[in-house]
């Protein structure tokens, strides 16, 4: 039987806050020297970072270990480099996924020396521990998401999207003013939708660039623009 569903709005002042000059970091989630007991995570969602890296600044190689990491550039350009023998640069809208496995080590830096590169990191529990490392990436084109939801990761690559190694659907959208979607979630499975730029309303409520929504329970979410262009990340995991 299904239950009720519950939403929840998470402002995006009441985020975790790192500033190491070169870079500023928003955490969704107790991350690094921000620990919050309530905001260790969601179902399988562990980690979700909001970074702004300076120019020519970055993360020096770094090792990860049984984890899916996804990566999304919203603006500038992010160069990334591991163990695996990948090194790349990815502009705004491009996205990549690490499946970390048994363990890889990587580095990613802004690819200009002009600009701040803007990015969100996620971190999403992996259905099985101990698998081969793997290494993704894509630009989707933009015309999917425009006014909808895409598939971005699925488990089983649909539409073309990346293929993660855990029980999770990751979409994005974009929305302008006037345009709107639904996303229904499947009983059995709870949603977190994080607005990543603009402003949009989540079931009539307004939500800006940062805040996230939460439902548990079988439902489904509207989303609608208010502003130019607002783009939206939506994860659909097991309750």
């Amino acid at each position: 039987m299904n239950t009720t569903p519950t939403t929840e709005l998470r402002p995006a002042d009441e985020r975790g806050t790192s500033n190491l000059g070169w870079l500023d970091s928003k955490h969704s989630f107790s991350f690094g020297g921000y620990h919050d007991p309530r905001r260790m995570g969601y179902h399988g969602l562990r980690v979700l970072n909001d970074d702004r890296v300076a120019p020519g600044m970055g993360f020096d190689t770094h090792p990860h270990r049984d984890m899916e990491i996804l990566t999304w550039v919203l603006d500038g350009e992010l160069a990334h480099k591991d163990s695996m023998g990948h090194a790349s640069s990815l502009g705004a809208g491009g996205v990549q996924l690490m499946s970390a496995g048994t363990g890889v080590t990587h580095s990613e830096f802004n690819g200009r020396s002009d600009a701040p590169v803007h990015f969100l990191q996620v971190w999403i529990i992996p259905r099985e521990r101990g698998t081969k490392p793997r290494y993704q990436e894509a630009i989707p084109d933009a015309a999917t998401r425009d006014g909808q939801f895409a598939a971005l990761a699925t488990p089983d690559g649909r539409d073309g999207s990346l293929v993660i190694g855990a029980e999770a659907e990751v979409y994005v959208g974009d929305f302008a003013d006037g345009q709107s979607t639904t996303l229904s979630i499947p009983d059995g499975r709870v949603e977190y939708v994080h607005v990543a730029t603009g402003s949009v309303t989540v079931n009539g409520e307004p939500a800006q660039a940062g805040d996230a929504i939460t439902s548990d329970g079988d439902a489904t979410i509207e989303i609608a623009g208010v502003n130019p262009k607002s783009q939206v990340l939506a994860f659909v995991l097991p309750a």
